[in-house]
């Protein structure tokens, strides 16, 4: 409807700039920019606004620009969604989540910066952000469901599917955790062949920082095969429910780009474009895959 035009918008507006904050996260850890600014928040190298520009400074004091801004409006987008679609049911709990896990995942890179952490902490960080981002995505569906239902409150989801919906999207996060903790210990390199560590040899990892890099793949690889089986499963019993189907298709199409994408990481040397990409794609499934655990939970009770 007209009257909520604006809203939807802002939700729009607001859901990319959650995804910038995300990708400009993955820049700084990419490029190693995190200490551009030194060990000061909110100011940069003990200004306000930094003097000497490097790219370091560039990067980090960007993020930090665009990490405050896109704050105020997600602050904004919670409120407005909270007053305005209170009714429906998921929309306090959502306006809660986006703010919190934004709050905690900014306090945690602060903390970083003026303190330090260590990797197993810091590799917390962009799970957390993904949860806020996951958020704000669902609050901006549910806003536009206000005037299409997109057919969900039709819904019939079996157990078996449930299941694996549920169970896929809890251990999505531990393929995104072993992600992180590989840039974080620096191990993305540490295996110069794919699909093993050394292809001319079939050997167990040496080292910490091999099995951090081995496992990732390895876990990576168990959610393609079992985002492929659900995506199966969907195609040969919920044909009717589009909303089912080609989430599913489109879940195995994200996770496939996901896993071509790590790939392309290692044989290209981490080509900072190419690694980009691959927080791109790992963002945008987290997010389909919350989304499908919301039609999940509309759908308990039901066969």
């Amino acid at each position: 409807m007209q009257q909520n035009k604006y809203i939807k918008l802002f939700a729009v507006a607001a859901t990319i700039g959650m995804l910038f904050i995300l990708l400009g996260g993955a820049l700084v850890t990419k490029t190693d920019s995190g200490m551009g600014c030194g060990r000061h928040w909110p100011g940069c190298n003990g200004q306000l606004i930094p003097d000497v520009i490097t790219a370091e400074v560039l990067i980090e004091f960007s993020h930090r620009l665009v990490t405050g801004a896109v704050s105020i409006l997600i602050l904004i987008l919670a409120i407005w969604a909270w007053r305005k679609f209170g009714h429906v049911r998921e929309t306090k709990f959502l306006a809660v989540t986006s703010v919190f896990f934004l709050v905690l995942q900014a306090l945690i890179g602060a903390a970083q910066v003026l303190w330090g952490q260590g990797d197993f902490i810091l590799a917390l960080h962009f799970g957390i952000s993904l949860i806020s981002f996951a958020s704000v995505l669902l609050l901006t569906l549910l806003i536009f469901e206000v005037d299409r239902k997109f057919e969900t409150e039709k819904l019939r989801i079996g157990r078996k599917l449930k299941f694996h919906t549920i169970g896929v999207v809890l251990y999505s996060y531990i393929v995104i955790y072993t992600g992180a903790l590989v840039r974080h210990t620096n191990s993305s390199l540490i295996c110069s062949d794919w699909p093993l560590c050394r292809n001319d040899s079939f050997a167990l990892p040496s080292n910490m920082y091999e099995w951090v890099q081995m496992g990732h793949r390895a876990a990576a690889g168990l959610i393609v095969i079992w985002i492929g089986i659900i995506m199966w499963h969907a195609i040969k019993h919920y044909k009717n429910q589009r909303v089912i189907y080609w989430g599913w298709i489109i879940a195995f199409t994200i996770v496939m780009m996901q896993a071509t994408t790590g790939m392309l990481a290692v044989l290209t040397q981490l080509n900072l474009a190419v690694a980009l990409l691959h927080s791109l794609f790992i963002t945008l499934l987290f997010g389909l895959l919350c989304y499908m655990v919301l039609l999940v939970s509309r759908s308990y009770g039901k066969s």
